[in-house]
């Protein structure tokens, strides 16, 4: 069978594989991975749109630059690339109330990602506090 069409990968070699990736990131272009400034360019983008004002005179703005860079790229490839996976394997499912959701708390999608995007915000601000 092939790699790619497998519906699961061990965990420690798709581990050791991250942390090859990883390696050769930090000495060919000397970056770490990262996601989290990305969050923040991408919502600074769109403010922009809005209140161009306010990103123009915001001091965070001012030190980290609004731009598409190579971490942007980064995230959009996991994405891409997560999906392409699981097409590829037949096991991609949109699942919006995951099963162990509906038996602890009903069937409410609202809820579900109300939850998630709370979730969510929690997690970057402390991504963002711990320097990404």
């Amino acid at each position: 069978m092939n790699l790619f069409q497998k519906t699961t990968w061990s965990p420690y070699w798709a581990g050791a594989l991250a942390g090859l990736v990883l390696c050769l990131s930090v000495l060919i272009a000397g970056k770490y991975f990262g996601a989290s400034t990305t969050f923040v360019r991408s919502a600074g983008l769109i403010e922009k749109t809005v209140a161009t004002e306010h990103v123009t005179t915001s001091d965070y703005f001012t030190k980290t630059k609004i731009k598409i860079d190579w971490q942007m790229l980064f995230v959009v490839g996991i994405i891409v690339g997560s999906l392409a996976a699981s097409k590829i394997a037949g096991t991609f499912a949109s699942t919006p109330v995951p099963p162990m959701w509906r038996r602890r708390f009903g069937d409410s999608t609202g809820k579900r990602y109300l939850v998630a995007f709370v979730g969510g915000i929690v997690a970057l601000f402390g991504a963002r506090m711990a320097g990404g």
